[in-house]
């Protein structure tokens, strides 16, 4: 009886044992499972499925750009997994949620939140003369599902430029236009050096950059068909119409240089003329057929007596002045356009000539001997767009001379206004930057024929009438 009991005894504590695990088994699983629930079973949303870059130059970084993962469920998600395929060897560089990285786990987005995801990108160089093609993606794995975000970048393989302290990049001879140049802070034509850039050759300019004519020679010789190009080095879109993004030309006492078919856009000063090398007395510059746009500052600034002649040339959509002559200049512009429409229209004149200079060392007179405007449109959208200030102490020469002009100015009776008035060019679309103009304009059919004051074609190669329309433009 006594071991009948006993097994009563064991039974009931076996019993109550299995009796236990099992409670502590469910407990467990039902733990799990409420854990489990936590997360939902769904899949992530993407603000887009491709990022695209435009071209972006070998070794230089682009823009960032991003994308947004989205927790549209109604419950948090995790992501296992977020990993840029192309590892550390990958041209693109992520930030996921500001954390930099190639692999990142266990990634949490509650529900109805988001995350930012972060791209960059920077390209070797390549060896070729095209674009290439560079891609990647980002693979994100949630619940045992794989998503991708594509990444694409087109890449551009360049001659690169650049000058540091103990580093001067020093230019002569030809630059090839068989792909294009970049300048990071300066290119220099050195003393009694010549550079040649012939026709479609497209330079770019980093932040602050510029080519340097040391008191040497630049000849840019595009042709119509064929222009030289000279902007910043940002080519997303976002960049397309920004000023300021590189400083320009500057030319230094430079020896005879030209300019011929050029198209120089989106600098703080399109081309910045600093004195003469007074051995020679040939222009300085010698300008045609270009346009200059969308400066921060000045199109064409001239500054200490260097001697210019311009023809065909058209300047517009500036931050303060299309043309500034500081501390005197010598200079004839033919069939040019200046015009105040931009960022600092109403505000600035579109001209601005002065013959002397002010600073803390004092102020600094000189002379015009030439001051020629010959068939030119001087106009903007609102105020004068002439501004004159000289003083002339005793044997200063100071000779303007406005032929045949159209100028957005009050007063013309002065004796150096020839046949010049005040009435609207009526241009197709300045704000647009379109500067053809209606057959009632007044720059229409009134030009000076005298070939001293007119050329034979216009900007773009259009052969001019007789008599010729006033301005870089020959109208129908």
């Amino acid at each position: 009886m006594y071991c009948t009991f006993v097994i009563f005894v064991m039974m009931k504590l076996l019993n109550l044992f299995f009796g236990i695990a099992i409670l502590a088994a469910l407990s467990l699983s039902n733990s799990s499972c409420k854990k489990k629930n936590l997360f939902g079973d769904g899949n992530l949303a993407f603000s887009r499925d491709t990022v695209v870059f435009d071209t972006v130059f070998t070794t230089i970084g682009s823009t960032t750009k991003y994308f947004k993962i989205y927790n549209f469920q109604s419950k948090a998600l995790k992501i296992s997994n977020v990993q840029l395929m192309g590892g550390s060897a990958s041209k693109f560089k992520l930030n996921l949620d500001g954390v930099q990285g190639t692999t990142f786990t266990d990634v949490e987005i509650p529900s109805g939140d988001s995350l930012f995801c972060f791209v960059e990108v920077k390209l070797s160089v390549n060896g070729q003369n095209l674009p290439v093609i560079v891609e990647d993606s980002v693979r994100f794995t949630t619940n045992g599902e794989d998503q991708y975000v594509n990444l694409v970048v087109w890449g551009q393989d360049m001659y690169y430029h650049y000058s540091a302290p103990g580093n001067l990049d020093i230019n002569e001879g030809t630059w090839p236009n068989d792909k294009p140049h970049v300048i990071f802070n300066r290119a220099y034509i050195d003393s009694a050096k010549t550079l040649n850039i012939v026709g479609g050759t497209n330079v770019y300019l980093h932040k602050g950059a510029m080519l340097f004519n040391y008191k040497g020679t630049l000849n840019i010789d595009g042709d119509y068909n064929n222009k030289v190009t000279f902007q910043g080095d940002r080519l997303e879109a976002s960049y397309k119409d920004v000023p300021g993004q590189y400083y320009g030309i500057y030319m230094h006492q430079a020896r005879p240089s030209m300019i011929d078919n050029a198209v120089i856009k989106n600098s703080i000063a399109g081309i910045h003329m600093d004195s003469r090398d007074q051995a020679f007395n040939q222009n300085t510059l010698t300008i045609s057929n270009t346009e200059i746009f969308n400066a921060a500052s000045y199109g064409l600034f001239l500054f200490d007596g260097p001697k210019v002649y311009g023809e065909n040339v058209l300047v517009h959509s500036t931050g303060v002045h299309s043309l500034l002559v500081l501390q005197g200049a010598d200079f004839t512009f033919n069939q040019c356009d200046f015009l105040g429409y931009g960022t600092g229209e109403g505000t600035t004149p579109a001209v601005g000539i002065s013959n002397y200079y002010s600073n803390s060392q004092g102020t600094f007179v000189a002379q015009i001997p030439n001051a020629n405007f010959n068939n030119c449109v001087i106009y903007g959208s609102s105020g004068e767009h002439l501004a004159i200030d000289t003083i002339q102490p005793g044997g200063l020469v100071l000779n303007f001379k406005f032929r045949n002009s159209v100028i957005l100015k009050n007063n013309l009776s002065n004796p150096m206004f020839i046949f010049c008035n005040n009435s609207n060019p009526n241009f197709v679309d300045p704000n647009g930057d379109d500067f053809n103009f209606l057959s009632s304009s007044s720059i229409n059919n009134t030009g000076n024929t005298n070939p001293a004051y007119t050329t034979a074609q216009d900007i773009n190669g259009v052969f001019r009438g007789s008599p010729p329309d006033i301005g870089a433009i020959e109208g129908p």
